[in-house]
């Protein structure tokens, strides 16, 4: 789907959505599969179909890592020329010089794809 909500200060992608019919004395209810975009843990959302929902801003953008620092990437963002720490994920090949994607939402960053 590729869509996005925020619920419990978390950024998710909806993986599926499904609903059911209202019952005798309820409303209709809406079930939402998700995956949080930092951690890749699923879980479920359950609500009526009139619940206000939250969309996350997500930023996107290309960086040039300058160098690695323990468990974090620094790097300089391509546009902007600020620069950028972000934590360092498992099975990546960064290096210096390297570029790499990064989303950013809700105040939290992740390496997207390495070059």
């Amino acid at each position: 789907m590729g869509r996005y909500v925020a619920i419990d200060e978390d950024a998710y992608k909806i993986l599926s959505m499904s609903k059911s019919k209202p019952g005798k004395h309820g409303s209709a209810k809406a079930r939402i599969e998700l995956e949080d975009i930092f951690t890749g843990q699923k879980r479920s959302h359950v609500g009526t179909v009139t619940d206000t929902i939250n969309i996350p801003l997500i930023e996107k953008g290309s960086a040039i890592i300058t160098h690695i620092q323990g468990s974090e990437v620094h790097a300089m963002d391509n546009k902007s020329y600020q620069p950028l720490i972000l934590p360092v994920e498992e099975g990546m090949n960064l290096q210096s010089g390297g570029e790499i994607q990064w989303m950013e939402a809700m105040g939290r960053y992740k390496i997207s794809r390495d070059h």
